[in-house]
Parts: C-alpha cells; sequence; structure tokens
C-alpha cells in the first residue's frame, strides 16, 4: 500500500456535510501516539500521515467543517487511565472543539470512582477498547464504572465488534455485545465501525434497542475494502434511512491510513436524502452524546 496523501487543513467544507460532529477520533500524548501507529503498522500495511497535535487537528476537522469532535482515550494497561483522563480534560478545556470522553481499564483498583472523577471534571462518556483492553463488553471487572455511567446518563463507545483485526479475539463480536444489551438495556452504548465484521447482527441491534448506536468509522470510507477488506455497499442506502438516527459518522481521525476526506466522500456520493445526512452528520451524535444544538452551537451540560 502506497503511503498516506499528507493532509491539508484547506478542504472545501460540503453543506451536505457541514455542520458535521465527529464522534470517533483519538487525541493522546505524542509518544503514546507513536507507539499506538507502530503497534497498527506492524499489524498491518498502514502508514499514517496525518497530524498528531491538537491544534493541527482541530484546522484539518475545522476546515472539512467539523463543529466538535468526540476525542477516545483507551488506557492498554492498568494505572494510566486517571493520568490519560487528566491529560484529556486539560486539552478539552482549552478547546471549543474538543469533546472528551474517559476511560477505565478493568484491571484498575476502583473503576467506579476513576469514572466518577472523569464525569463530574466535564468527561462525555466512557471509551472501552475490548481487544486491546482484553474485556469484553459488560466485563464484570468494568461493572462498578458501567453502573456510574448510569447514574450520570453518559453513553459508552466499544470497540466491540472483530474489525478490523480482531476475528480470532474472544473479547468481541455480537455474542459478547448482546450480554451488555441484556445487563445494560437503559445505557446508551455505540459499537464503533459499523459492527463490522458482524455488521448485520449489530444492525439489528440498533433495530431492537433505542440506545443502541453505531458509528461509521473507517467502515464506510472510500479506502475501506483496501484497509480493512469490507465493502461499504453492503450497507444499503435504505437501511442508513431507516436507521439514520442510530448511526453517526467517525473517523479514527488522525490514526487513519488516508486522507480525513476519505471517510465522508462515500456517504456524501450516495446522495441521501439531506434529512438522512442531517442525522449521519450531526443530530444522532447530539442524541448519543445528550446534547443540545442550540443555535448551530452546541451546549454541554456538566454533571
Amino acid at each position: 500500500m502506497s503511503p498516506a496523501e499528507p493532509q491539508t487543513p484547506f478542504e472545501e467544507p460540503s453543506t451536505a456535510f457541514a455542520p458535521a460532529i465527529d464522534a470517533h477520533t483519538h487525541l493522546f500524548p505524542e509518544r503514546l501516539t507513536a507507539a499506538i501507529r507502530r503497534s497498527l503498522s506492524a499489524e498491518t500495511d498502514w502508514e499514517f500521515s496525518s497530524p498528531t497535535t491538537r491544534s493541527e487537528i482541530e484546522a484539518v476537522l475545522r476546515a472539512a467543517g467539523v463543529e466538535a469532535y468526540v476525542a477516545l482515550p483507551y488506557a492498554h494497561k492498568a494505572g494510566i487511565a486517571r493520568e490519560l483522563n487528566d491529560w484529556l480534560l486539560a486539552r478539552a478545556a482549552d478547546s471549543e472543539l474538543l469533546v472528551p470522553f474517559a476511560t477505565v481499564h478493568p484491571d484498575d483498583e476502583d473503576v467506579a470512582a476513576l469514572a466518577r472523577d472523569a464525569f463530574e471534571r466535564g468527561a462525555r462518556g466512557l471509551k472501552i477498547h475490548c481487544p486491546v483492553q482484553e474485556c469484553r463488553p459488560a466485563d464484570p471487572r468494568l461493572e462498578p464504572a458501567l453502573e456510574v455511567a448510569a447514574e450520570y446518563d453518559r453513553p459508552i463507545t466499544y470497540h466491540g465488534g472483530t474489525a478490523p483485526m480482531f476475528e480470532d479475539a474472544e473479547y468481541v463480536g455480537a455474542e459478547a455485545f448482546a450480554e451488555l444489551l441484556d445487563s445494560y438495556p437503559d445505557v446508551r452504548v455505540c459499537c464503533a465501525h459499523m459492527g463490522a465484521y458482524e455488521v448485520d447482527r449489530f444492525l439489528e441491534f440498533a433495530r431492537e434497542y433505542e440506545t443502541v448506536y453505531l458509528d461509521t468509522t473507517f467502515a464506510m470510507s472510500t479506502s475501506a475494502e483496501e484497509t480493512m477488506g469490507f465493502d461499504p455497499s453492503t450497507i444499503t442506502d435504505e437501511t442508513l434511512v431507516e436507521l439514520s438516527e442510530s448511526i453517526m459518522y467517525g473517523s479514527d481521525f488522525p490514526n487513519i491510513p488516508y486522507p480525513y476526506r476519505n471517510e465522508r466522500a462515500g456517504l456524501l456520493a450516495r446522495e441521501l436524502p439531506r434529512e438522512t445526512m442531517r442525522d449521519l452528520f450531526y443530530r444522532t451524535a447530539t442524541d448519543y452524546l445528550g446534547v443540545d444544538p442550540v443555535d448551530s452551537e452546541l451546549e454541554f451540560e456538566t454533571a
């Protein structure tokens, strides 16, 4: 695969896209970002050229028409979640666009206290990366944090599907996600990457549960077949219209091995109804986040 095209902050916003919320991005300290990219490159043939500092990331997103972006941290080992949460919350305090989530690790001593502290200080939800953190979505070790999320009415975004490299992992997949839905049917939860590679099962979850969301990250990009062996056209326009209140735009930016515009180009090319576009690129994310869009500006209520 050829090196990723360098990013430019000078993309012309599409009126069908903007204003948009990117519900799935990442912002980590530089050393951790570099380590994550090395790990991904070792598992794939991906190469990265996107900027990694907050100001550079926001220049690309803002130029594309993104009004707010959700930054999803995840702790790959016990004992670092609080530091990661603190670091991200500090960056969010200096940003007009950044919507911070928090993370916990299943082996942390007090996951409930970690989640509660982060929510009290402005985190809008939790991020759990099941294969990296080696836990199922409803892992008993996570239950105290999930209870706090329910108490604060905060959503939880999971990497809960088998894509792009976790088909043999015991921690992910539709059956594991069903355990979560059985235990926490009232908590808003999102499975990233459209639930790939079990998309049909996860679409059924979205039909059955009002609290289940999916994000388009990676799976609906114009590079999906090349990078993860998934054909976005298998998800029909009719499905996107039907489930537009459960599906929201996400990108994984900046940890994507292709230009940012590839994430939205395929969706925009479908010429979906404008109401569907507004759901996919904006309104569904506000529902998921529990935010009221007022005069095109998002207002985030603190806990």
